[in-house]
């Protein structure tokens, strides 16, 4: 199948959005796909107004056309709301191509936070960029029902997997901890107001805070907690040394999609702490026991104390949580996303198809 995916993002930006991408484009390009790409690297770009690392694709309209119009694929998925997205979503209503859609960023909560304009203002445009979408993929049953109820009801599921060679429990401890007083309790991620950073390193709790990711708030926050060891930015084998010498993992945001670093720590062995809010549920579950609630052993803890999830969280079983993470497989994801696709790439065109 010849499958064009466009995204806002891409790399050097270092996000799940990107992760989840790059690696479902190398399983089909495995499996014998013809991939072309539509990203922020073919087009001159800006800075994102407080948040520079994110680079948006300007006037991408003709270009993104362009390429599409040579690749000629047979079905086209939209990764992102953004400029390359509306324009891919234009040029695939022009030339009557299928489309599917992701919702991988709560994009009115984010703007919400940033804006303090009310999420619901924000709401209608995203129901219009995925109205023409042939299926609204997401990460959790959890999100698809949140969807629904903001009147974007076609969503299937696409889960998310690791790496189950780097991310597994018989790490060494990263160097950098060896003198810190325990527990040590970890988060990874971007370091920007959307990820609740404060409610973690305001939590009132004993041992160490550690923070790895980079971001726009990072200097802010180094200066706010200097009690907080902030290592900036890891990958591959010291991102799992991070992971696996931490005693918890502690996920603070309210607003992700799924959080694919709760699942690469659970697969070191490391228990996750998190308020009990969409994504963490979907993971860990409301009694740490998984989303089912089937788990033989807790993996995790929530609470909307996040002093107790973590204490809690303390407690719980580091070879279960080893287990759980490690039945997160991207090749079980990459089917969840080709069937989507084929779906939509084999329906009739003369389906109606909304605005």
């Amino acid at each position: 199948m010849r499958i064009a995916i466009c995204t806002d993002a891409w790399a050097p930006q270092v996000n799940g959005v990107v992760r989840t991408l790059a690696t479902t484009v190398d399983r089909l390009i495995r499996r014998g796909h013809e991939v072309e790409l539509v990203t922020p690297s073919q087009f001159f770009t800006l800075p994102l107004p407080g948040y520079s690392e994110i680079r948006l694709a300007m006037a991408p309209r003709f270009g993104t056309r362009r390429t599409l119009g040579d690749f000629a694929p047979d079905i086209v998925h939209i990764a992102t709301e953004g400029p390359i997205g509306w324009s891919a979503r234009g040029w695939c209503k022009a030339n009557q191509v299928p489309f599917t859609s992701a919702f991988h960023t709560r994009f009115p909560d984010y703007a919400a936070v940033r804006t303090g304009i009310d999420a619901a203002h924000f709401w209608p445009l995203m129901r219009r960029f995925h109205s023409a979408s042939h299926a609204v993929l997401v990460s959790t049953p959890t999100l698809a029902a949140e969807l629904a109820t903001h009147g974007i009801g076609h969503a299937q599921l696409w889960t998310r997997g690791i790496d189950g060679d780097l991310f597994r429990p018989d790490h060494e401890a990263l160097p950098e901890y060896a003198d810190l007083p325990r527990p040590i309790m970890l988060n990874v991620g971007r370091v920007a107001v959307e990820k609740n950073l404060a409610a973690f390193l305001e939590a009132p709790v004993e041992g160490t805070k550690v923070v790895v990711g980079d971001g726009p708030d990072l200097a802010m926050l180094r200066a706010r907690y200097p009690h907080v060891r902030f290592l900036g930015s890891l990958s591959g084998e010291r991102l799992a040394q991070a992971y696996a010498g931490a005693d918890v993992f502690v996920f603070p945001s309210r607003t992700d999609t799924f959080g694919l670093v709760m699942i690469e720590a659970l697969a070191c062995g490391v228990p996750v702490a998190g308020f009990p809010v969409a994504g963490p549920l979907d993971i860990v579950g409301a009694t740490g026991r998984g989303a089912a609630g089937d788990l033989p052993m807790t993996v995790g803890a929530l609470d909307e104390d996040l002093a107790i999830a973590i204490a809690k969280a303390l407690r719980c079983d580091r070879r279960g949580a080893a287990v759980h993470g490690a039945s997160y497989n991207w090749d079980r994801a990459t089917d969840q996303f080709l069937t989507a696709l084929t779906a939509a790439a084999t329906r009739t065109l003369a389906e109606p198809v909304a605005a």
